[in-house]
Formats: C-alpha cells, structure tokens, sequence
C-alpha cells in the first residue's frame, strides 16, 4: 500500500518474482482500457473472490478497502513515501507502458495530482491507525525508496537491485 507515485506496483513485482505469490493489480480489476471503471458493487464482488485465496500479493492503495484487505492478509508493506517523492514518481511514469494500468498516461492527471497532494493528510493516517488496530498482522514500512530497494535486495540476495536503478 501507499500513495500513487510510491512504486507498489514495481516492488509488488519484484516480490512476485521472488516469491512466485499471485500478483493481482487493483487498477487491471478497477479500470477498463477505455478509462471508465467497473462499478463498486462489481470490484468489492471480485476483491472478496481474490482475498479467499491462500496466498497473494494485492498492489494498489484502495483507501477504501483498506480494512477488508487488511483483515484478510498476514503481511502489510507500506510505502509511506513524502509527497515529493511520489509526485516524481507519478511524473515520471508519463508516456510509459505499465502492466498494472491498461493504458499509457499520455499526460499528468490533475486528479491524480490531487490525489498525491492530498495523501499525507487523508489516507496515511486512516492507514495508520489500522495498522496499529492489528497488531497481530505483520507490518512493514518504508520511508524511503532506498529502505524498500535495500530490504527486497537482501530478502532476494540482491537478484533485483539493478532493477530499481
């Protein structure tokens, strides 16, 4: 989880790769190609089938289904980046191809801008304190893309650290 920008969907598979976990991306369950979405009913319908699974890696922040998800897994790993960091992030993924969106950003979102500005106050808090209401699940955070890109190097022996360059 974490803000748009942070890199969930490059760690998710990095993770992936290492681990062999089912990857599953919210923005391929949520988005249509043509840029219209898939009704709330219809996604909450899907999410439930994909958390009744044994094993899985969810990609995607969802402020909304934070808690379902939650509930349901044994791992949180939080990008908890600053927003400087996400918004290069969001910039610099402009004009590329991505297998977690099904389509290419011909240009900046305003609301995704929002979305980016507006997250420290709005979901990183909510994110927060579920965490600290299950305490029983294991979490991990990270300030700093240096933190992640360090932890999932050692945790794959360094297979994946030139991937993050």
């Amino acid at each position: 989880m974490g803000c748009s920008g942070s890199g969930k969907s490059t760690f998710a598979k990095k993770l992936h790769e290492y681990t062999a976990l089912p990857l599953i991306h919210l923005d391929n369950i949520w988005w249509n190609k043509d840029r219209t979405h898939i009704s709330r009913e219809e996604f909450d319908c899907q999410l439930k089938l994909l958390l009744q699974g044994d094993e899985w890696i969810i990609d995607g922040d969802y402020s909304r289904t934070y808690e379902v998800r939650i509930q349901a897994c044994d791992t949180i790993i939080f990008l908890d980046y600053n927003e400087e960091e996400c918004m290069k992030g969001i910039i610099e993924r402009v004009g590329k191809s991505r297998s977690d969106i099904p389509w290419v950003e011909q240009q900046l979102d305003p609301e995704l801008v929002k979305l980016v500005r507006n997250y420290q106050t709005d979901n990183r808090p909510v994110l927060y304190s579920l965490i600290a209401k299950y305490p029983e699940k294991k979490s991990i955070v990270f300030k700093t893309r240096s933190q992640s890109h360090e932890w999932l190097s050692e945790m794959t022996g360094g297979l994946h650290e030139a991937d993050f360059e």
